[in-house]
């Protein structure tokens, strides 16, 4: 039997969905989380322990009391326009806490490492697909607080013998295909779940910004990855680092991108009826187009992305909507 996998931020959107893919799996899971932004609910395999990732007693514990042998790190803010308005929230949670977490690592000689990080260290890009060797130039705190973590996860790779897996995400979106677990996060900013959020009434209104790019039709391209395709990912990372793998960054998406419009179109479509849009300029920083360059990924993993479809990420985000819905009704 492997030893226990340690996940932090377990209960929050994407590790939730990693969690279940990982107990299917019939792995030994631990999860860490706080509860600031996760669920408990959401927490369907393993065993829950409420608490900060930057705390290292704690931390300590867990990996000793558990035999931890593998951390997932999945625990950090992730609202871009926060991060702006409250740099040091961004840092003290997302850069000094991961450190601390690194530490607890080495002094306890954690095999594995998976790092939940984000194309936002690209930055605006050049209009290319972006590959891991792509320049770095994050605009926003919250991408400069990844790319810290992940120059301190290199850096320390280099000094023991922790392997690890810097997976970058594109776009997440989508809901458990099964229904049983999704975001359900207050105040949410991702796209496709704004705009389920307004299909189901739950919004008055959706907003784009920006109808002036030189795309398409206008409005901004992004690289929209299922999440249960990236939930994926991370088990196949894990296997890789199992069987050996060197340390290495990927890039997580399709490859391929859609507009603004074609997502709000899809949903719309989805859900048959027609959705409040309101158009407004431009907002600072933000690219005309960012997709993945996936070619790393395929070469290095044996993933293969299983709902590279916009219809189905956007009708099991709708289908999560709703039956958040029938649960604020039932409650």
């Amino acid at each position: 039997m492997s030893k226990a996998i340690m996940v932090t931020g377990g209960a929050g959107y994407i590790g939730s969905h990693t969690v279940k893919q990982l107990g299917q799996q019939g792995e030994k899971i631990i999860v860490l989380d706080d509860l600031s932004t996760g669920f408990a609910d959401n927490v369907l395999f393993g065993e829950l322990i409420v608490g900060k990732t930057g705390d290292q007693e704690l931390v300590d514990r867990i990996i000793k009391t558990h035999d931890v042998d593998t951390v997932m790190h999945f625990a950090a803010h992730t609202i871009v326009p926060e991060s702006v308005e409250n740099p040091l929230k961004y840092y003290d949670n997302n850069t000094a806490s991961t450190r601390s977490l690194l530490e607890c690592c080495q002094n306890n000689n954690v095999s594995n490492f998976i790092f939940s990080s984000t194309a936002a260290t690209y930055g605006i890009g050049d209009g290319t697909p972006c590959t891991e060797e792509s320049p770095t130039a994050p605009i926003n705190p919250y991408g400069m607080s990844k790319l810290m973590s992940e120059y301190m996860l290199e850096d320390l790779g280099k000094a023991c013998d922790m392997k690890h897996v810097i997976l970058r995400y594109f776009n997440v979106a989508g809901c458990d295909p099964d229904g049983q677990i999704g975001q359900s996060t207050e105040k949410a900013t991702l796209l496709v779940k704004v705009a389920a959020e307004v299909a189901v009434g739950k919004r008055p209104e959706i907003y784009i910004y920006g109808t002036d790019y030189p795309t398409e039709d206008g409005t901004g391209v992004r690289d929209y990855i299922h999440v249960a395709d990236l939930a994926s990912a991370h088990l196949h990372a894990l296997d890789y680092l199992r069987k050996g793998g060197e340390s290495t960054r990927l890039n997580c998406g399709y490859g391929h991108g859609y507009s603004v419009r074609e997502v709000l179109d899809t949903v719309q479509s989805v859900n048959n009826a027609p959705i409040k849009i309101i158009e407004h300029p431009r907002r600072a920083g933000d690219p005309p187009e960012l997709i993945a360059n996936v070619d790393k990924i395929h070469r290095t993993l044996t993933w293969k992305p299983q709902f590279d479809d916009l219809k189905v990420i956007c009708a099991t985000a709708i289908a999560w909507e709703k039956k958040l819905l029938e649960k604020r009704k039932a409650a």
